[in-house]
C-alpha cells in the first residue's frame, strides 16, 4: 500500500512540478555540504536518489515506487520473502521517505518527526529482514526458524507504540484526563469516514467508557507482554481488537493495520495452529517433522550450511542493534516528561517513540479553503471563485466522508495541519 500511495502521488507532490520538489530539495542539501556527496549529504539524507541521473526525476519516482511495489506484491502473494527481498524494500521506501520532505514528516515549531506510519513501516521493515532465511525462498524453510530476538524485537515495538501513546496523551491534552477527548475526536480526526459520523452522536457515557478502555488498553495492556505466555497472548488479542475498531471508525492511513503487525508477534505456534490444515502433507504436519529431526539433532545437509550461518548473521547484528534500542534516550522517553522522537534520517529511527496525532484534541474543526478562478484579472471584483475539492477532506456537506484505510491521501491530511497554523 505504501508503495502504491508513492506511485500514485509523488509525482504530484515532490515530483518535477510536484508541490515540493525533491531535486531542489537534494541539491539544497548537497549545496549545504559544499557540493559534495559525502558521507554527511548521505547520513542527512540517506537515499539511493543520491546515485542515479537526476534529469528525469519523475520516472526515478516512478521507478523505485513500482519495483516496491512489484516486489511487495510477489512477497504477499507467494508468502515467500528472504532477507535480500526484504532489504530492498526497506532501502527502497527509506530512500523515498528521505526526499518526501513535508508531504512524509510533519514539522512541530522546534523539532522535524516523521508521520507515525512512515517511521513505523521502516522500523517493522527492518525487523522484517532479520525473520527471514539469508537465501531461500522456501514458504517454510528448514533450519531457519524465526530468531527469538526479532520475535522479543516485535514484542518491543508493540510496547513502545502502545505505551508511548498512553503516556502521551496522559501528559498532552487534558480531556484525555478528564474522559472528555472522545466527545470531540470522530468529528476533529483529520480524516473522519462514515462511522465516524455515528461514532461521534453516541451517548456521553459511551464516550466516557472509550476513553477509560483507550487508557487501560495502551497504559495497562503492554505490560502483559512480560507476564507469561498466556497474558502475552491476551495482550495480542486485545491489541489487535483495538487496531481493528479504529480501522473500522477512522482513516489513519495504514497506520492501524501496520500496528497489528508486531502484535502478531504475540502468538506461538500452538495459539495458531487452527489457522493451518491439519490434512496430511499440510503445514502443521511438516512443521512438527521439521521440530522432530531438530530435537533429535539431525545435521545439516552440506547445501543448507550458510542458511545457518545467515541465521547466526542476523541474530548477531540485531544482537547490536537491540541493546542500543533499549537504553537509548529515546527509550528513556516513555517514562520522561518530553515527547521527542527523531526524524528518519537520524540514527535514532529504529528506536524512537511512537505517537500519533491523536495526543491532542481540537474542540472545534477548522477547514483551509482554497479557490482558483479562470479570470485573467484575479482582481477582477467580477471574478468568479470556485473552490477545490479534495479527494477525501471533508469539504462538501452534502459529500458523504470517505472510506479509504489502508490508502492514504497524503495532501488531504496534510490540509488538517495546515488548519492550525
Amino acid at each position: 500500500v505504501a508503495f502504491l500511495v508513492a506511485y500514485h502521488q509523488n509525482k504530484q507532490l515532490i515530483g518535477e512540478k510536484g508541490l515540493l520538489p525533491c531535486k531542489l530539495y537534494l541539491q539544497d542539501v548537497k549545496k549545504y555540504f559544499k557540493g559534495k556527496i559525502n558521507l554527511d549529504a548521505l547520513s542527512y539524507a540517506p537515499t539511493i536518489i543520491w546515485f542515479l541521473d537526476w534529469s528525469d526525476m519523475d520516472s526515478i519516482l516512478d521507478y523505485l515506487s513500482l519495483f516496491g511495489l512489484a516486489t511487495s506484491a510477489f512477497v504477499l502473494v507467494t508468502g515467500c520473502a528472504n532477507m535480500i527481498l526484504m532489504a530492498v524494500l526497506w532501502v527502497l521506501y527509506l530512500s523515498l521517505v528521505n526526499v518526501g520532505q513535508i508531504c512524509y514528516f510533519l514539522f512541530h515549531f522546534s523539532h522535524v518527526d516523521a508521520t507515525g506510519w512512515e517511521s513505523q513501516l521502516l522500523e517493522t521493515g527492518f525487523l522484517g529482514i532479520f525473520l527471514c532465511p539469508l537465501w531461500t525462498l522456501s514458504r517454510l524453510p528448514r533450519h531457519t526458524p524465526p530468531p527469538t530476538i526479532v520475535i522479543w524485537g516485535f514484542r518491543w515495538l508493540i510496547f513502545r507504540i502502545m505505551l508511548g501513546a498512553g503516556l502521551i496523551k496522559i501528559r498532552g491534552d487534558r480531556c484525555w484526563r478528564e474522559l472528555t477527548c472522545m466527545d470531540y475526536h470522530y468529528e476533529t480526526q483529520p480524516v473522519p469516514n462514515p462511522i465516524a459520523y455515528f461514532m461521534h452522536r453516541s451517548p456521553w457515557w459511551f464516550h466516557r467508557f472509550e476513553t477509560v478502555v483507550n487508557h487501560f488498553i495502551e497504559l495497562v495492556v503492554p505490560f502483559f507482554l512480560f507476564l507469561g505466555r498466556r497474558m502475552c497472548i491476551v495482550h495480542g488479542l486485545l491489541q489487535i481488537l483495538f487496531q481493528v475498531l479504529l480501522i473500522i471508525s477512522g482513516n489513519l492511513s495504514f497506520l492501524n493495520w501496520l500496528t497489528i503487525v508486531p502484535s502478531i508477534a504475540c502468538f506461538d505456534d500452538v495459539s495458531l495452529g487452527f489457522l493451518f490444515s491439519s490434512k496430511r502433507g499440510g503445514v502443521k504436519e511438516r512443521v512438527a517433522q521439521m521440530q522432530l529431526k531438530e530435537g533429535t539433532g539431525e545435521q545439516l545437509p552440506l547445501g543448507e550450511l550458510f542458511p545457518g550461518r545467515g541465521e547466526k548473521l542476523h541474530k548477531g547484528v540485531l544482537g547490536l542493534c537491540l541493546p542500543q534500542e533499549l537504553w537509548s534516550p529515546s527509550g528513556a522517553n516513555l517514562g520522561g516528561q518530553g515527547g521527542g522522537s527523531a526524524p528518519a534520517w537520524s540514527p535514532q529511527w529504529a528506536k524512537k517513540q511512537y505517537h500519533v496525532v491523536s495526543h491532542s484534541i481540537t474542540k472545534e474543526r477548522t477547514e483551509v479553503v482554497l479557490q482558483g478562478t479562470s479570470s485573467l484579472d484575479p482582481n477582477d471584483p467580477a471574478a468568479v471563485w470556485e473552490e477545490y475539492d479534495f479527494k477525501c477532506k471533508p469539504g462538501d456537506l452534502k459529500r458523504r466522508p470517505c472510506f479509504i484505510t489502508p490508502y492514504h491521501y497524503r495532501l488531504d491530511w496534510l490540509m488538517w495541519f495546515a488548519a492550525f497554523q
